[in-house]
C-alpha cells in the first residue's frame, strides 16, 4: 500500500511539473477588469513586453512592498517599453483602494475566481479560500513567456525583472 501511495504521489508531482509554464511557452491569454473597471486583455499587448506578477492579497506587507517597488521603478520599466499587470483574487474595489492608497501607476487585475492564476500555475486553493502565489512572468512581444519566476522575494524582484528585461532586449529577443 505504501508503494502504491508513493507511486501515485510521484505521478501527481511529475504531472504538475510536466504542465508547468516555462520559457518558450505561449502565455495563456486573459481578459480581466482592472481597478478602473477597464477590461485588460493580454493579447491586446502583442508587440510589446509585458510583466505579469501574481500576488496573494492587497495591503499585506509583502504584497505592498512588491507593488510599491514596481511603482518606484515604473520609469525604468516604461523605458524598456514594458507594461506591468499585478494580478490577485481581490475584488476590483479592493484594487481601487490599494492602488489609490499607494499611488500605483499600473493596472491591478481582479481574478476573483482564480482561473487566470490557475492557468499560470499561480493559485493556492485551500477550498474556501484562494490566493494567488507570488509568481511573475515576462512575456515577450510575440506573447511567449521569456522568463518565469516562482516564489519571488518582494524586496528584490523588481530589480531582477529590470535586469532580465534589459538582457532580453539587448539580445534582440
Amino acid at each position: 500500500m505504501k508503494r502504491l501511495i508513493g507511486i501515485m504521489f510521484g505521478f501527481l508531482l511529475s504531472w504538475g511539473q510536466a504542465h508547468a509554464l516555462n520559457p518558450g511557452d505561449l502565455a495563456p491569454d486573459f481578459s480581466l477588469l482592472d481597478q478602473h473597471q477597464t477590461q485588460q486583455t493580454l493579447s491586446d499587448y502583442r508587440g510589446q513586453w509585458v510583466v505579469v506578477y501574481f500576488y496573494p492579497k492587497n495591503d499585506t506587507p509583502g504584497c505592498t512592498t512588491e507593488a510599491c517597488s514596481f511603482r518606484d521603478n515604473i520609469n525604468g520599466i516604461i523605458a524598456k517599453q514594458a507594461t506591468v499587470f499585478g494580478v490577485s483574487v481581490d475584488s476590483v474595489e479592493s484594487h481601487q483602494n490599494f492602488a489609490k492608497t499607494h499611488r500605483l501607476p499600473f493596472s491591478l487585475l481582479s481574478d476573483s475566481d482564480g482561473k487566470v492564476a490557475a492557468s499560470y500555475q499561480s493559485i493556492l486553493n485551500l477550498g474556501v479560500i484562494k490566493f494567488a502565489r507570488r509568481n511573475s512572468f515576462i512575456i515577450d512581444p510575440n506573447g511567449v513567456i521569456a522568463k518565469a519566476y516562482k516564489g519571488v522575494d518582494p524586496q528584490t524582484h523588481v530589480a531582477e525583472v529590470l535586469r532580465d528585461l534589459a538582457a532580453f532586449q539587448s539580445a534582440g529577443n
